[in-house]
């Protein structure tokens, strides 16, 4: 078979922008909500698809996820750090450069999914979704030694990187 030149070859037609389609049924949380982190479910902990939806359609269960590497959304990040006997035992101050991953502990407070934690409660790999970083917005550190939610802008790590 001779090999041609396909026309329709681009599957992300924004350029650099990857945003993709995905059912609710292949994501951690099955009902997404726009600007919220998402991750798509797979077989490796610690390893999935991380990004931030953007739009939901509710009649095709289908979301709209941006899996840009090096997009920046302010998220909403537990600073817990660790976790014993499935409850947060210590807590960080966020400050820039700090890592940031999906928690889908069942301590963290409704509608939050990011943490500082690489476990979560059960201590499994919690999956790496990018870095706390510097955006104007916020003066850092953030959070202390104690328990806290706040709002931070994240540098998602996306697809590819």
């Amino acid at each position: 078979m001779v090999e041609s030149i396909r026309s329709d070859y681009e599957v992300s037609s924004q350029g650099a922008e990857r945003h993709w389609p995905v059912s609710y049924a292949r994501m951690s949380d099955v009902t997404p909500t726009p600007t919220q982190p998402a991750r798509v479910t797979s077989l490796v902990a610690g390893n999935q698809l991380c990004g931030t939806v953007l739009s939901v359609d509710a009649g095709t269960s289908i979301a709209i996820v941006d899996f840009t590497p090096g997009m920046i959304y302010l998220q909403e990040v537990r600073n817990v750090l660790t976790y014993a006997a499935a409850v947060e035992a210590t807590w960080t101050a966020i400050n820039e450069g700090v890592e940031i991953f999906y928690d889908g502990s069942a301590t963290m407070p409704a509608g939050v999914k990011l943490s500082c934690s690489p476990l979560d409660n059960t201590g499994a790999a919690n999956t790496h979704f990018g870095w706390a970083v510097y955006s104007g917005r916020v003066t850092y550190p953030l959070g202390g030694i104690t328990a806290s939610t706040q709002e931070v802008p994240v540098m998602q790590r996306g697809s590819g990187a």
